[in-house]
């Protein structure tokens, strides 16, 4: 069993002995440790009876789903990882894989067409169960999803689905926090000593050259990365023009004007492939994490810590566990 669902058998089995005292077990731990287990088995055959029903959440995990090279317990496990609250549903009643299909198919021509925005919407929720299950069973290559489902590659539509998969509103709650932890966040970092000198200069020269939103904005996701003593050149690509990016797995690029006062425009690129442009650059980064849920990627080994703080910190998201420098930021920016 996964060290969370210990934590919340553990919280309802306590909940459970302080609402009724009665039920509370002398010499056990807590007094739950019994309704602990028991809630545990209960929990595990409740989970067998919607395995044997076709829970695809269940399903997929199951040895006669997995690969021939794959055929082991253990083996490429596919789980919520990310505090997810819809991470593979099950088909809406009356609808199989064929009519899902047929939706997909009519969908790709309302985008083609481009005209009617409220019918793509309803499409694409209603066929959210075909294309989770696309998306995490099969790992599609991006440049086959953007092909098969352009539509989610729309900032509106990243919206919508990370909105379907977590039930938190994406843009709003993550700009929300950062502007209110930025000035917490930057007074942090400023106070740093010389091993960060050079990246805290850069910082503040940028708000000496501009003091808009967006670039304070800039400015404190930047110094969230240097507290996190990580590198804000594996997050970003600064360009004079287009550039290559095909080597690149998972990037914002961005290109200055030549006037200072001139607005940044950055593009998001994952698997060399762009599949967002036109951007500032704390939306850009606010619609990555929506990417990063929507097309179920693991986040980059070398900027764990900052986008774990992202999703705790920024949009709230499984708050409570966080690894220990990015609770220690959390403690600080909350007291």
């Amino acid at each position: 069993m996964w060290p969370t669902q210990q934590a919340q058998l553990s919280d309802v089995a306590e909940a459970l002995v302080q609402k009724y005292p009665c039920l509370k077990e002398p010499g056990s731990y807590n007094g739950c440790y019994g309704w602990r287990q028991r809630l545990k088995y209960k929990m595990g055959n409740y989970r067998a009876k919607l395995r044997g029903l076709g829970c695809p959440e269940l399903d997929v995990n199951s040895l006669k789903k997995k690969r021939a090279h794959e055929k082991a317990p253990a083996k490429n496990i596919k789980k919520p990882r990310k505090a997810e609250v819809n991470f593979l549903p099950p088909h809406p009643q009356g609808e199989t894989e064929e009519s899902l299909e047929n939706e997909r198919v009519e969908l790709l021509n309302e985008v083609k067409r481009g005209v009617n925005y409220q019918i793509i919407s309803e499409k694409m929720a209603k066929t959210f169960s075909i294309r989770r299950q696309e998306i995490v069973s099969q790992a599609t290559p991006i440049n086959d999803l953007k092909y098969r489902w352009p539509a989610l590659f729309d900032a509106a539509q990243i919206n919508e689905e990370f909105r379907r998969i977590t039930t938190v509103d994406l843009e709003a709650t993550f700009m929300a926090k950062l502007d209110q932890y930025s000035p917490k966040i930057m007074s942090l970092v400023f106070s740093r000593g010389r091993s960060s000198k050079m990246s805290i200069q850069h910082i503040k020269n940028m708000l000496l050259e501009d003091y808009s939103l967006e670039r304070r904005r800039e400015a404190a996701i930047r110094s969230l990365v240097v507290y996190l003593r990580e590198n804000d050149e594996d997050l970003f690509k600064e360009h004079s023009d287009d550039g290559d990016i095909a080597n690149e797995v998972m990037k914002i690029i961005i290109i200055r004007g030549s006037m200072i006062s001139e607005p940044a425009s950055a593009r998001i690129v994952i698997e060399g492939t762009e599949v967002q442009q036109d951007l500032d650059v704390p939306r850009a980064c606010a619609l990555l994490m929506g990417l990063i849920y929507a097309l179920n990627l693991s986040y980059p080994k070398e900027l764990k810590n900052t986008f774990e703080a992202f999703q705790k910190i920024f949009l709230e998201l499984d708050d409570m566990k966080a690894c220990p420098k990015v609770m220690s930021l959390k403690n600080k920016l909350l007291y």
